[in-house]
């Protein structure tokens, strides 16, 4: 609980710090074909970089890792980094120019695309966002090599730095496009994009290094190293299926987000600011307990402690319940004023109509997804990569199925719809599986508990959405007391849930207190 609680609060500021970056970009570019253009184009390195690096690389090298230190080992994981970072150098760094000569070659087609009956306007964003790429790509070596060192720091329970690891990427891109309109150094949009490219490149270089410094004072020394040890082969192994399952949320949203430059040149932004929204939940929560869960379910794997293993993964799993469920219906019901008092400003002073249903949409899906991000490590711990593989496969399919049926009528909602019914497929499928191998870990040891979450959200949800229309019906309007309405509203939907889960008794309320009470000072954690 420690432990999650430090991942909580740092990961929670770095999505605010990431919230904060979208708003400067959003307020700088608005919902531009640029702004589109950028925000498909870095979600190819990132696609990668999960590919890669932090999902299938992670998976596989931490429970490697585990059996290296439960030998006691330590010289030898290094041994394993210096190895598996040397390959991750060589393999990254050929695919990057792979990558950046495919873009470059697709920048120079738009003539071949308009003569398919693609409009003006669509080959425009097309081309933008090739060329786009073909600047941010190297991004990719710099953060799957920090994705290697932060999982190994995991493995030797040090998980501030790799928290802390997207931090640096948001404030240099904060830093480079803010001080550049700031100072006016760039007044059209093709120069501040410049800036903002920067600014990637630059906290990708800082991601790689920070981890690695914190290694180094643990003992680490790097080495070029290509030899091909056991630990090397198994790691490839496991990361060969593992790739697709890890990735398939990312996959999925670079497929809305291609879809939807061809829609208008606003949905792809649109997307990504609802995406953007969604990652504060999961960041305060899912992604902190899967991050800390995961290398416990690893050791008791590797011990073949399979009750330890299940108890790990049905309190961690409790707890992404307890957040993420009043989190989505939080989300759902402000969505309007948040959208206004976040986004619309500068040039997206007018905002775009279709984003409060987008975030509504998207708010469903956030348990799913929550759930997901555990469900997933509990395969990799015993190391079955296919099952993640087969549920990755249905989550894919039923994406751009859903996407062309429902991008015509229901335009950037449309896609929005599709990513929900993906991630819900996905989860449903993940837990069928983890029933028939794992009795121990059904969803019934769950149920319980979840109704009570449903309950107390449900009674959250009413107190919020008549506490808003009062506020809205009483007040002018304007900024401050929008933010004013707001800070009211989300304080009693606490409240309420709160007091609604003491009485209901929701199991794992204690732990959660127990995390608030040391970041107050007072009171102590329990194991």
């Amino acid at each position: 609980m420690r432990n999650i609680g430090l991942v909580s609060v740092v990961t929670m500021g770095s999505r605010v710090l990431g919230l904060g970056r979208d708003m400067l970009t959003t307020a700088v570019f608005g919902a531009s074909g640029l702004n589109s253009a950028f925000v498909t184009a870095f979600t190819l390195p990132n696609l990668f970089r999960r590919l890669l690096g932090e999902g299938a690389l992670t998976a596989a090298l931490v429970p490697t890792l585990h059996e290296e230190t439960e030998r006691g080992r330590r010289e030898g994981a290094y041994g394993l980094l210096n190895q598996v970072a040397s390959w991750l150098l060589v393999v990254t760094g050929v695919l990057v120019a792979l990558a950046m000569v495919g873009m470059a070659a697709l920048a120079g087609s738009g003539d071949a695309l308009a003569g398919w009956g693609v409009s003006a306007e669509a080959v425009a964003r097309w081309v933008a966002a090739a060329e786009l790429a073909v600047v941010l790509f190297p991004y990719l070596v710099l953060v799957c090599l920090a994705a290697a060192f932060s999982a190994t720091l995991q493995t030797f329970g040090r998980f501030l730095e790799p928290a802390l690891s997207p931090v640096w990427l948001n404030l240099a891109m904060i830093g480079l496009l803010g001080g550049a309109v700031w100072l006016g150094w760039a007044h059209e949009e093709p120069g501040r994009m410049r800036w903002l490219c920067a600014g990637v490149l630059l906290g990708g270089f800082l991601q790689m290094l920070v981890p690695a410094l914190a290694l180094a004072r643990e003992g680490w020394r790097p080495r070029f190293d290509l030899a091909r040890s056991a630990g090397v082969r198994q790691i490839a192994l496991l990361m060969g299926p593992t790739v697709l399952g890890s990735a398939i949320y990312l996959v999925n949203m670079a497929v809305s987000r291609a879809f939807g430059l061809s829609i208008n040149e606003a949905a792809a932004t649109v997307l990504n600011l609802a995406t953007r929204l969604m990652e504060l939940p999961i960041g305060v929560f899912a992604i902190a307990i899967s991050t800390v869960v995961f290398p416990q379910i690893a050791r008791h794997a590797a011990r073949g402690e399979s009750a330890e293993l299940a108890e790990a993964y049905r309190r961690g799993m409790r707890l992404i319940l307890l957040i993420n469920v009043p989190a989505a219906v939080g989300m759902a019901v402000l969505a309007g004023p948040v959208v206004r008092l976040l986004f619309e400003r500068g040039a997206f002073a007018e905002g775009d109509p279709m984003m409060p249903p987008v975030v509504m949409v998207c708010a469903l899906g956030l348990p799913f997804l929550s759930f997901v991000s555990l469900a997933l490590r509990a395969f990799y711990a015993r190391k079955d990569t296919s099952t993640p593989v087969r549920a990755a496969g249905w989550s894919f399919a039923v994406n751009v199925a859903a996407s062309l049926a429902l991008m015509g009528p229901w335009s950037t909602v449309g896609l929005a719809s599709a990513g929900t019914l993906a991630v819900i497929v996905q989860a449903f499928y993940l837990q069928r599986r983890l029933t028939a191998v794992w009795p121990e870990l059904a969803f019934r040891h769950l149920l319980r508990d979840l109704s009570k979450v449903l309950a107390a959200s449900a009674v959250m949800g009413a107190a919020v959405a008549a506490a808003w229309a009062g506020w809205a019906a009483a007040t002018a309007g304007g900024t401050l007391m929008l933010a004013a309405g707001l800070a009211v509203c989300i304080a009693l939907g606490v409240a309420v849930y709160a007091a609604a889960a003491w009485l209901l008794r929701v199991e794992g309320r204690d732990e959660v207190a127990a995390v608030v009470r040391r970041r107050l000072g007072g009171g102590s954690v329990s194991p």
